[in-house]
């Protein structure tokens, strides 16, 4: 069903339908353990830095980096940078400054993880263990690119626990979330060949759904072909 000027998509039952059993390969479902520091994903959204001070706060990781600069889709929202942003939002819910560090310079999740490294190294901390926190359908790709460029390291993921249907209608665009979950879902199977990230199985019926979807113009967010 093509858009009309001025008018939102209506999403099908079946699109739905894939688009929530993608969302739900998209999570990890870890079981949250303590780690030795939390890293926070800068995006558009901020409730991964409220998500990761609600996780800080359970006593999780005794150390925070946020980490992101700007993307064209964020320089608006956060014109200091992501990882800044988040910042001020985790000290305005009384984190303590010294818990939060800051990566201010990463443009992918490759360089999330190895500037966050760097930042964590020149703080004193070689991490055993870290607990990625970041948007809901970033989860599986976030994963495997942290253990493709820093496989020493145990790696946990966790994300806002939130639904498709509500974090659709928080955002506003219930098409622009299924093209997310579709480029992240995309990105996820061709990445591993172009040394980016380990190799994560999809199963038929994932990626059945993601053809479904692709075909059916949620193609905003693919990579060039």
């Amino acid at each position: 069903m093509a858009d009309t000027e001025g008018q939102q998509r209506v999403i099908t039952a079946q699109e739905w339908r894939d688009a929530k059993l993608i969302w739900d390969y998209h999570r990890m479902h870890h079981e949250l353990r303590p780690c030795s520091a939390g890293i926070g994903l800068g995006s558009h959204d901020l409730g991964v830095a409220s998500h990761t001070v609600h996780l800080y706060r359970q006593g999780l990781f005794p150390v925070i980096v946020f980490t992101g600069g700007n993307s064209p889709t964020t320089k608006a929202r956060f014109p200091r940078g992501e990882a800044v942003h988040y910042r001020e939002h985790a000290l305005e819910l009384s984190v303590p400054a010294e818990a939060v560090l800051v990566e201010p310079k990463a443009a992918n999740t490759g360089q999330n993880a190895v500037f966050s490294r760097q930042v964590l190294a020149e703080a004193g901390i070689v991490p055993e263990s870290v607990l990625v926190v970041c948007k809901p359908y970033e989860e599986r790709r976030s994963y495997a690119t942290f253990k493709k460029v820093w496989p020493e390291v145990d790696v946990v993921c966790s994300s806002e626990p939130v639904g498709l249907a509500a974090y659709a209608e928080g955002i506003g665009d219930a098409k622009l979330v299924i093209d997310m979950l579709v480029g992240a879902l995309q990105r996820v199977m061709v990445y591993p060949e172009q040394g980016f990230t380990i190799t994560q199985d999809v199963p038929e019926d994932v990626a059945a759904a993601f053809k479904r979807l692709a075909d059916g113009g949620f193609d905003s967010r693919l990579l060039p072909r």
